[in-house]
């Protein structure tokens, strides 16, 4: 069985600031336990900037992007070093590898990543990726590595995506862990807020992200440090199990993952129901377009309020689209001069 791992860097930290070396042996005990019974395991971890931090003996995470930036470079050394001494001490090999959201979008790149990390797993190492954040800000201003996590867990095809969180796993309105979700739309309704002092999640980041993977069949747990992924794989937790759909057809996969967005659409309730339900995305449901993009091109389909919905490549610009905002098929296809009355077609569509 293939495991990714997603630690975010509040988890790296203990009550007193200090880094939690007893995480990193934790972790690296279970993983040797998971090898020895024939799995492999891929890790996602943040902490370079609360590394830096460190390192530097600052008490306080900086606001300025650029800081934090310099801050992840001081800090990746000595998050890596942290890694390669504790694991060392269980017989395991870390491997770092750092990556950028371009990885993702290019093909080529894709599948000279995914076979680097192939190779590593094939060597017998436990690949440590994290974002190259010295060069690229994406998991510096948003997500805290979540995402970088789900496209890990795709690119390498893996059974199973853990996150661990300060939280424990998905809470109900009384703090209690919410065991099982099936419906993850349904979860975001139990979204207090984002209270992390050093990473840049937060539970949204987390839903959003799961949103993803469970809609490209892979199955997420959201869990604590204390659980065990021995047992996790065994098929208990002490966190949230969310249970993937039936994965999109693969060309949809590569969609989702792969193709870069230009663009966004926010769509009104009326909208969003219609795609969940299997039906395209019409001019009269979208309220706001952003960004600046041409007919084929990608765009990423979000509803009034910031819930991600999908991917799609949309048969009309920007430019087009803001002109038929609302309005419905006969007039949409009299004011652009076209046969077309879809924003996106469904057959082009991912809904998460």
């Amino acid at each position: 069985m293939r495991l990714v791992v997603k630690i975010g860097s509040n988890l790296i930290q203990t009550e007193e600031g200090d880094i939690d070396l007893s995480l990193i042996s934790k972790l690296g005990r279970e993983i040797k336990r998971l090898k020895t019974l024939g799995n492999e395991v891929v890790v996602v971890s943040s902490g370079a900037v609360l590394c830096g931090l460190k390192k530097l003996n600052l008490t306080e995470r900086p606001k300025s992007l650029v800081e934090k930036q310099a801050l992840a470079g001081i800090g990746q050394a000595y998050l890596i070093h942290l890694y390669d001494l504790v694991f060392s001490n269980y017989k395991l090999v870390p491997a770092q590898v750092l990556l950028t959201s371009d990885v993702f979008t290019d093909k080529h790149k894709f599948e000279n990543a995914k076979n680097a990390l192939e190779k590593l797993l094939e060597m017998g190492a436990v690949p440590v990726i994290n974002e190259n954040d010295a060069v690229a800000v994406e998991e510096l201003l948003f997500g805290d590595n979540d995402f970088l996590a789900v496209h890990t867990a795709f690119m390498l095809q893996a059974d199973l995506l853990v996150i661990l969180s300060t939280a424990g796993g998905l809470r109900d309105h009384q703090d209690q862990v919410i065991p099982f979700v099936e419906d993850v739309d349904s979860a975001f309704a139990f979204v207090r807020g984002v209270n992390s002092t050093y990473g840049t999640g937060g539970m949204l980041s987390k839903l959003t992200a799961t949103k993803i993977a469970v809609r490209l069949g892979i199955p997420v747990v959201i869990t604590g440090k204390e659980d065990s992924l021995e047992e996790i794989l065994q098929g208990r937790t002490k966190g949230t199990y969310f249970k993937p759909l039936p994965p999109p057809r693969q060309g949809k996969k590569l969609l989702a993952m792969v193709e870069k967005p230009r663009g966004a659409l926010y769509i009104d309730e009326g909208a969003y129901k219609a795609l969940k339900s299997g039906k395209s995305l019409l001019p009269a449901g979208i309220k706001r377009v952003e960004g600046s993009f041409q007919r084929g091109d990608v765009v990423v389909i979000y509803t009034e309020d910031g819930l991600l919905v999908g991917k799609g490549k949309t048969n009309f610009s920007s430019e087009e689209l803001r002109r038929v905002l609302g309005k419905k098929g006969e007039e949409v296809r009299r004011i652009l001069k076209t046969t077309k009355e879809e924003a996106v077609h469904r057959d082009y569509m991912v809904v998460f």
